[in-house]
């Protein structure tokens, strides 16, 4: 038998980070050789960063890319290692992967299947290699092979998918299972979202076993560029056998898995399997010797939270604490900044503040991780919250005793920094002076959104005073269920550099306080409440729920409407089924309002601050769900709406 000690390493890097994204590749080729791996998949495009936006079009961006290659094949003595990088050949970039074998750029494999859907956007900067072709291409005045190939080093044939390649119907791994591969590696760039594990698990199982391979697939780790945060995810499998994966959403520069293969096994299988005829074909052979090794049993571990029945909760939690942390340290904040209201949008940022101290410190220990956010070492994790976390209540006569408490309270639970301000003044002194120079008195009656909106507008410059002070990070707080609807006042509630929750539902918010309360008692008082802006006098007993339509309800409309894009009619159907205990005409309330204030207030999603890319439902028109600023605002499909219920009742 023949065993071969593959690795994967998954890297934390950043868009342009030349000597951070280098340090680490390196660091990564010595752990892997310190631990006899033989072949090393890295992430796609870890040299330059998956992130560079349009800066993969400059000419710098490659230049430094090919210079940072040839300085990390040196490093390839006695190993094979597989390092992505963008490059210019005859005037078009491609997304290429580098084999280095033993110190030497043996050759290129191009990307052929560029995805170009949701946070995607390849094709604007890179073209699509074709199938079945490879040509020379010429670096520094030496050629290397590159397109469409693959390669036999010592004698084992490895060849690519890379990333979107192995989520498509006609998978690379089709033709190379054809050609006789022992080993297909997969360096990716694959976002976090919800759920994804799974199905990154599956295809990898199925690509070894229904190719009859050893399947190595890696990905990048940690919030790369701003928005996208990526897990980690790294797996190895052989056969229909899961030999090793990595622990997700890791604090670490790099995480390194490793399994030995065996290679005659997979041969055998594939002799009985495949029907494939030889032919010449674009196969790169590279000599290497492997080291002669025992067998041993691989036996994957993972923590315990991954089995967990709420999972979707320990993704959200251990997903948005990395976000926040690489956000904190590439930005180099020195803290977060929350206006903390009582509510829960605030509260859950504050949480989020202390569980990504929380996480970070068992891994990385006290002095690992202030080393990585240039914190002075702090005694315990207590310490270092209460470095890094402001909370700012900021009251006006509309603030209740309830949130005041809440609020405080929670602060000193998670043993953040807590300030109280009362900005009555401010409130009044904005309302006295405009009165006065429109010579009208404002009320409630009339001017109702005015004076809610100068309430929220006239927290913001203390707060960012605050965060200004101290060189922080001021946090945004509102989430997608506000921003569907607009229910968030510009320069008010959306004021941050960040806006942690954006990308999330209330629904599900209010859903993960509750399972959080377990952990964090303090939640209680904000749990227990309903949420309310607090921006009415109170008499009027102000609610979200009353303002717009309860939590649940909207999340089910906003889904139907954006993500599957359907019609007023076909919602209301849907509602009929699902809320029956509503009155038909309270439900077509519901579903008009809803589409009036989403198409009113895409303005309003334009201005967020940057968001963390969690689920298929974002709201960002940035990267992912794209409505004209201004429209027709759906009367028509409104109005047939109307008329079809009505001709159905009559």
């Amino acid at each position: 038998m023949k065993y071969i000690n593959v690795g994967s390493a998954s890297l934390n890097q950043t868009p342009l980070d030349w000597e951070n994204n280098q340090k680490n590749i390196i660091a990564a080729i010595k752990t892997a050789r310190a631990n006899k791996v033989s072949i090393l998949c890295l992430p796609e495009l870890c040299i330059s960063g998956y992130g560079c936006e349009d800066a993969f079009l400059a000419p710098g961006t490659l230049a430094q890319s090919q210079r940072v290659l040839h300085e990390i094949a040196p490093q390839t003595k006695n190993i094979i290692v597989a390092v992505g990088l963008p490059l210019l050949y005859q005037n078009r970039i491609y997304n290429t992967v580098c084999l280095l074998v033993d110190g030497a750029i043996c050759g290129f494999v191009a990307k052929r299947f560029l995805p170009s859907d949701g946070i995607h956007y390849e094709p604007r900067w890179f073209h699509p290699w074709p199938q079945n072709v490879h040509v020379e291409i010429d670096l520094n005045g030496q050629t290397y092979p590159i397109g469409d190939i693959y390669f036999k080093c010592g004698g084992v044939r490895i060849g690519f998918e890379i990333c979107e390649e192995a989520w498509v119907a006609n998978r690379p791994g089709i033709k190379l299972a054809e050609k006789g591969v022992d080993i297909i590696l997969n360096p990716s760039a694959s976002h976090f979202a919800f759920d994804k594990h799974r199905i990154r698990k599956r295809f990898v199982l199925e690509g070894a076993r229904a190719f009859s391979v050893s399947y190595v697939y890696t990905n990048l780790l940690g919030n790369e560029a701003g928005r996208a945060i990526y897990d980690g995810d790294a797996m190895i499998a052989s056969g229909e056998q899961l030999l090793a994966s990595s622990k997700r959403f890791s604090f670490a520069d790099y995480q390194l898995i490793n399994a030995l293969v065996d290679v005659d096994l997979t041969r055998m299988s594939q002799a009985h399997t495949s029907d494939w005829v030889p032919k010449l074909d674009s196969r790169i052979d590279v000599p290497f010797d492997y080291p002669q090794l025992a067998p041993s049993q691989n036996v994957p571990s993972l923590p315990m939270w991954e089995d967990s029945p709420n999972i979707k909760e320990e993704e959200f939690s251990r997903a948005v604490s990395l976000g926040l942390f690489d956000y904190l340290r590439k930005s180099r904040s020195q803290g977060f900044v929350v206006s903390l209201s009582g509510g829960a949008d605030s509260s859950a940022i504050a949480c989020l503040v202390r569980l990504m101290v929380e996480f970070g410190v068992a891994e990385l220990g006290i002095e690992g991780f202030c080393a990585k956010i240039r914190l002075k070492d702090l005694a315990t994790v207590n310490n270092i919250v209460q470095s890094l976390l402001t909370c700012v209540y900021q009251a006006t006569e509309n603030s209740s005793q309830t949130t005041q408490q809440a609020a405080k309270t929670l602060a000193h639970s998670l043993s953040a920094q807590y300030l109280e301000l009362n900005i009555n003044e401010l409130v009044t002194g904005y309302i006295d002076l405009v009165s006065g120079a429109i010579d009208q008195k404002l009320n409630w009656q009339a001017h109702d959104i005015a004076l809610q909106n100068i309430q929220a507008r006239a927290r913001s410059p203390s707060v960012w005073l605050i965060a200004n002070l101290r060189n922080a990070l001021l946090l945004a707080t509102s989430n997608r269920s506000e921003a569907a609807q607009g229910y968030a006042t510009m320069d008010g509630d959306t004021s941050g550099g960040l806006s942690p929750l954006a990308g999330i539902d209330k629904d599900f918010l209010r859903h993960w306080l509750r399972w959080l309360e377990d952990s964090i008692p303090a939640l209680s008082l904000i749990n227990q409440q309903s949420p309310t802006a607090e921006l009415r006098p109170k008499e009027m007993g102000q609610t979200d729920e009353e303002d717009l339509m309860p939590y649940p309800l909207l999340n089910v409309i906003e889904k139907a409407a954006i993500r599957s894009r359907q019609t007023p009619y076909e919602i209301f159907c849907l509602l009929r089924l699902q809320y029956n205990e509503y009155e038909d005409n309270q439900l077509l309330i519901w579903i008009e309002r809803f589409f009036k204030l989403w198409t009113r207030n895409q303005w309003k999603r334009e201005r967020f601050a940057p968001s963390f890319h969690l689920d298929d439902e974002s709201l960002d028109p940035k990267t992912w769900c794209r409505f004209p600023i201004l429209s027709g605002g759906y009367v028509e499909e409104l109005a047939e709406m109307r008329e079809r219920v009505k001709q159905e009742t009559a």
